[in-house]
């Protein structure tokens, strides 16, 4: 069993109150009120930058021998230029993805006290509340965060029972998105050029933790943010989004690029985690969900941890393959976790401080 986040972090539960703030949305209490961090840095419009859309990779040509090569070389540069694409022809079961939308969009508009019956609890981390608090300050958003995989890491009194066909919804989907992961990790592996089993063992059996998100519609979106600017602290990120509602941004080259949600796609995203164990060629990228003035964004977000012996760590065949140095110091799983939640609650990234100045080489 992995180090319980549940030790690690802890968010706000969600009252009748902020319900209120939420459907109404005309005065912005002091805890959502950020229009400084809405304001912060240049957004990308697509008739500014030839490079604006986000890259686009697809399942069908990287299962195509004749295909696979040039197709893989895509989602290697995604992964170092942009640590994000968008993935098409993605092959999960499709009747899983909708009866998880379906039992996702039934969750978020029953009555609070629905919801409340899986609320967090003090101290807690799993269950339905508000997103973590950051810098004092909270997300206008509503989510429910449970641990998923392993099953020995399940908590059943977290797993909401209403709508009635939710855990199996949640059971299915669970399934789908490891066999989907473990597929991306296999071709990361390809364009990586190390051994499949090296590098995708990182992740194999480790914990599997999904965030589902609902960000209201708030009449003034130029006051509140629904996710802070951030970096996933994990391995590997896989969102699902359930509508057209635009709002998530990709930090890139210092200005926010809008992702235009594309129909029947994963958007997939390198974290913290895989930038350590690829040494840094693969980048971990700061993002951020602002909010729309008349419609809401619904999101499944599954997340996968990753090790290298219970360590944190550059993968030894990267380094020896590249013939570097790591360029991250080793750390303990649960030491990560520790000190990967305490800088997100101070808005700042953990891995940061993980980073080995390198000596100039003076011959």
């Amino acid at each position: 069993m992995e180090p319980s986040i549940n030790k690690v972090a802890n968010r706000d539960a969600i009252t009748e109150e902020v319900v209120a703030v939420f459907a109404e949305s005309d005065f912005i209490p002091e805890r959502y009120y950020r229009p400084d961090d809405v304001l912060a840095g240049i957004v990308v419009g697509p008739d500014e930058d030839e490079a604006y859309d986000l890259p686009v990779v697809d399942m069908e040509r990287l299962l195509d021998p004749e295909l696979a090569e040039a197709e893989i070389a895509k989602l290697g540069s995604a992964c170092r230029n942009w640590g994000f694409f968008q993935l098409v022809n993605h092959g999960v079961d499709e009747q899983v993805v909708n009866e998880m939308k379906d039992s996702t969009l039934r969750f978020f508009s029953m009555p609070l006290e629905s919801k409340k019956m899986v609320e967090i609890q003090d101290n807690g981390f799993e269950g339905y509340g508000h997103h973590f608090s950051r810098l004092g300050k909270l997300d206008w958003a509503e989510s429910l965060i449970l641990l998923t995989q392993p099953n020995e890491d399940r908590n059943p009194d977290m797993w909401p029972t209403n709508p009635s066909s939710f855990r199996d919804a949640l059971e299915k989907f669970s399934a789908e998105m490891t066999n989907l992961a473990m597929r991306i990790l296999s071709f990361m592996a390809t364009d990586l050029g190390v051994d499949q089993e090296a590098f995708v063992g990182a992740f194999r059996d480790r914990q599997q933790s999904m965030a589902i998100h609902r960000y209201p519609p708030c009449r003034h979106p130029d006051k509140v943010i629904g996710i802070t600017p951030h970096t996933d602290g994990l391995g590997l990120t896989l969102l699902l989004q359930l509508d057209d509602t635009p709002g998530l941004q990709i930090r890139k080259d210092g200005r926010w690029f809008p992702v235009q949600p594309r129909p029947g796609s994963f958007i997939i995203n390198v974290a913290d985690i895989l930038q350590v164990l690829t040494n840094g060629t693969y980048r971990s990228v700061e993002h951020r969900v602002l909010t729309n003035a008349e419609k809401g964004r619904t999101t499944i977000v599954t997340f996968y941890s990753a090790d290298v012996d219970g360590m944190v760590k550059p993968i030894p065949e990267v380094l020896k393959l590249n013939g570097v140095e790591a360029r991250y110091k080793s750390i303990k799983m649960l030491e990560y976790i520790k000190g990967n939640f305490a800088a997100l609650s101070d808005g700042k990234q953990f891995i940061d401080s993980l980073r080995i100045t390198m000596k100039p080489n003076i011959s």
